[in-house]
């Protein structure tokens, strides 16, 4: 599996994709705190999108902490990551998105509710 995988067809826009799978390398600890991470052209043309899409990612992370950037020199990763709490916080905000989208689409918190149910009963 490629390091990072973006689904173009996902109803998620690429650049929470791409932010959540940041945020997963560095709570899981694959990014450790002080690793620099790819700068931002060399990622955007590593993943063929724009360079905006990627700049937007870096600036979120680094508003919640996540990375720190220093001019001239990159993006570090300032949030260290910790095994299991890591993936747990990764998997909430992954969540968290997936359940705000549901109900942007007008479900009712019981419809998103039954939803999961469903979905999660096919990978029993």
């Amino acid at each position: 599996m490629a390091l990072f995988e973006l689904d173009e067809h996902s109803g998620i826009p690429i650049w929470i994709q791409l932010r959540n799978r940041l945020m997963y390398l560095i709570d899981s600890g694959y990014y450790a705190t002080g690793d620099r991470l790819p700068t931002v052209r060399a990622l955007a043309a590593d993943l063929n999108v724009n360079y905006h899409t990627v700049n937007k990612v870096y600036t979120s992370l680094e508003h919640d902490g996540y990375i720190s950037s220093k001019r001239g020199r990159g993006a570090f990763v300032e949030k260290a990551g910790g095994g299991d709490d890591g993936i747990d916080i990764s998997g909430d905000v992954i969540l968290t998105e997936s359940i705000r989208q549901c109900l942007e689409l007008g479900m009712t918190i019981d419809d998103v509710k039954n939803h999961f149910e469903k979905v999660l009963e096919n990978f029993d």
